[in-house]
């Protein structure tokens, strides 16, 4: 009944933050593409007011809505990364608890050698977060077969065990969530930019063919313009290489602290019954 009713909980979770992200990727698409046509295509940009003329001379508004439709994507997608791991930082935050989780871990495994499992518990309370909750139910399932004596040895560590896997599922998934939008962003990011690139230089050396004499000036700007796109999407990219890794790393630090106090859970109940 408690594992079903923690089921039903994680799912909620899921189900609500599935909406989220849906939500914050169709707004930032919407909303990069009124900045895009709304403030860097603003006529105040260009010479003579109008946005189909060159940028004004050092205006890199202009000359950022100059590099093509597939500026606004990138811009999406740059405020997705930074949205994402804002959330991310939040979410890894709180999983974390109030306190150092190394500290956390190493208190909790001294109590538990000491057998000092109520305050362990209570140290449980105090750090709160998914290590701290995962550790507590280990910690619960502990204290209640102590006491049952009635059961084999192997099969109460079994137990605990189990009550330990299953908790950490419910958990720490969670802290995986959206970090695959990251890391696809990582991916693409660049060759979005490169195809705008190679779209921006396709459309500027096709212009310089067809106005007979060459135009140094007009060459100059539309290669600028194409680069635009590389610009942002590199950008775009080593931000969220950046992050994704950052995240991967925390997330594996709570992980391996979780199995440290899981073992020592495991061993010292393993001791305390062979006794």
């Amino acid at each position: 009944m408690k594992t079903q009713s923690k089921s039903s909980s994680s799912s909620l979770g899921g189900s609500l933050k599935s909406t989220f992200t849906i939500v914050v990727i169709l707004v930032e698409i919407i909303l990069a593409f009124m900045v895009y046509y709304l403030v860097l295509g603003d006529g105040s940009h260009f010479q003579g007011g109008d946005n189909h003329n060159h940028p004004v001379p050092g205006d890199y508004l202009g000359i950022i809505y100059k590099g093509g439709v597939l500026v606004p994507i990138l811009i999406a997608l740059l405020a997705m990364v930074i949205t994402f791991g804002i959330e991310r930082f939040i979410t890894i935050g709180l999983a974390s608890g109030k306190g150092n989780t190394q500290g956390f871990i190493r208190k909790i495994k001294s109590l538990v050698e000491a057998n000092n499992v109520e305050q362990a518990i209570a140290e449980c309370d105090k750090q709160k977060g998914s290590v701290a909750n995962v550790v507590k139910a280990g910690l619960h399932k502990y204290n209640e077969l102590t006491k049952n004596t009635s059961i084999e040895v192997d099969k109460r560590i079994q137990l605990i065990q189990k009550d330990i896997e299953e908790t950490t599922q419910l958990e720490m998934p969670m802290l995986q969530k959206n970090l695959v939008i990251i890391a696809t962003i990582a991916s693409i990011a660049t060759l979005m930019g490169l195809l705008g690139t190679v779209l921006g230089m396709i459309k500027s050396f096709a212009a310089l063919a067809t106005a007979g004499a060459p135009d140094s000036v007009a060459l100059a700007n539309g290669i600028s313009e194409a680069l635009i796109n590389t610009a942002l999407g590199i950008g775009t990219s080593a931000l969220a290489i950046i992050l994704y890794n950052t995240f991967t790393s925390k997330i594996d630090a709570l992980t391996y602290g979780i199995d440290e106090a899981g073992f020592s859970i495991v061993q010292n109940f393993t001791t305390q019954a062979k006794v």
